[in-house]
């Protein structure tokens, strides 16, 4: 039953078409046996066709059948025709002007008051007879009433579907804003993973790839410090590794996880602990620290210390064997102010800049990305006596 009725909706041409017969043959029976002369027969049936036709193809051509049917009406004034069964097709595409959302209002209003004048103009034509006055008048307004409930009808269905048709595209461009959204959301997750893997992977392969090539150099000669440089390897490979299996639990859950084969976030306080463990991969690093540290918002306190990381491996990899660095932290009323500089050879313009037509330069990148997230500044370029100098300043209220 629902395929019929599913059936029915998609070929609505085809269900008036057959209501349209249906009225034809009532119409043309009762033509037959209440219009007595031929010519009065045949200009009925004139009108009758006409309006069958208006009621088979009412919704497919909504504006010329309602002016066919406007001179079908006229027609059957002119030429004296009795109202029929046929007129029913008045009343329905006076309703189907009214709903179809196709039609012009104007055009609508326009039908509303023909279906108006329509009861008035068959009395005038038909209807007086001066036998009883107060019937001669009651019965034309009374004749009004279907044609005014039609349109009203009409128009309450334009306008529920106006409103459902509003309802649905709203729900459109929401999902469409949902989809935009979210692809928004995998960007930016993607970005803040990839600056994790980054961060994580380069710093501690850089070190360990320094204290493997020294171990080599020295191991003839200090086993002792191949040793040491050897243990360093291993301690920085596990670190690497709890933190990999950090980023590798919040992928898999969307939560840290509380396990000791997990690292938490790094914070402000461990950066003392990062420029130790780069003191000993041979770098000579300077850490001071201005004003009261305090617990800052923990979005400010890893980007405090993956900046710092990334800043004293740029030094390692560019600033030459003999460069020093200095780490600075000062804690202002509203804000961690960070500088890293070094007095080594310094990096390429374009790896500062514009991160490198070969794919380097991708620390600087995601160092401006961070700071952006918590809505700090950053400046990083040569320094005037030589080296390279990163300054920071990291809000306490970034953005949200």
């Amino acid at each position: 039953m629902q395929r019929f009725y599913d059936f029915l909706r998609r070929h609505p041409t085809g269900v008036d078409s057959f209501w349209a017969v249906l009225l034809f043959g009532v119409s043309t029976l009762e033509v037959a046996s209440e219009h007595g002369s031929v010519p009065a027969r045949l200009l009925a049936m004139v009108s009758v066709t006409a309006l069958c036709v208006v009621t088979a193809l009412r919704r497919r051509f909504t504006a010329a059948m309602y002016w066919l049917a406007v001179g079908a009406g006229a027609f059957q004034l002119a030429a004296d025709v009795q109202p029929h069964m046929a007129d029913v097709a008045m009343l329905l595409i006076l309703y189907t002007v009214a709903a179809s959302a196709e039609v012009p209002r104007w055009l609508s209003r326009v039908a509303f008051g023909s279906g108006l004048l329509a009861a008035p103009l068959a009395a005038l034509r038909w209807g007086f007879t001066g036998a009883d006055p107060t019937n001669d008048i009651a019965t034309p307004f009374m004749a009004t009433v279907p044609f005014a409930l039609a349109w009203v009808l009409g128009d309450s269905i334009r306008t529920r579907r106006a409103y459902f048709a509003q309802l649905e595209e709203k729900n459109r461009r929401l999902e469409k804003e949902r989809e935009a959204q979210a692809k928004v959301a995998v960007a930016a997750e993607r970005a803040r993973i990839a600056r994790e893997l980054h961060d994580v992977v380069a710093h501690n392969v850089s070190v360990m790839v320094v204290q493997a090539d020294g171990a080599a150099y020295v191991i003839d000669m200090a086993p002792e410090q191949a040793k040491q440089a050897l243990e360093t390897i291993s301690t920085t490979g596990r670190q690497a590794l709890a933190e990999m299996r950090r980023l590798l639990g919040v992928l898999r859950t969307g939560e840290p996880q509380d396990s000791e084969d997990y690292v938490p976030q790094p914070d402000v306080e461990q950066i003392e602990v990062l420029v130790e463990q780069v003191r000993q991969a041979g770098l000579v690093v300077d850490f001071e620290v201005e004003g009261a540290p305090r617990p800052l918002p923990s979005g400010v306190e890893l980007t405090a210390y993956r900046i710092v990381q990334e800043a004293l491996t740029n030094t390692r990899k560019h600033g030459g064997p003999e460069a020093k660095a200095r780490v600075r932290l000062v804690y202002f009323d509203d804000g961690l102010g960070l500088l890293v500089e070094d007095d080594g050879r310094g990096a390429a313009h374009e790896l500062y800049e514009d991160g490198g037509a070969d794919g380097a330069g991708h620390g600087l990148i995601g160092m401006r990305e961070r700071i952006g997230m918590v809505g700090g500044t950053l400046d990083a370029g040569p320094r005037p006596g030589g080296g390279f100098r990163i300054s920071a300043l990291l809000p306490l209220k970034g953005k949200s």
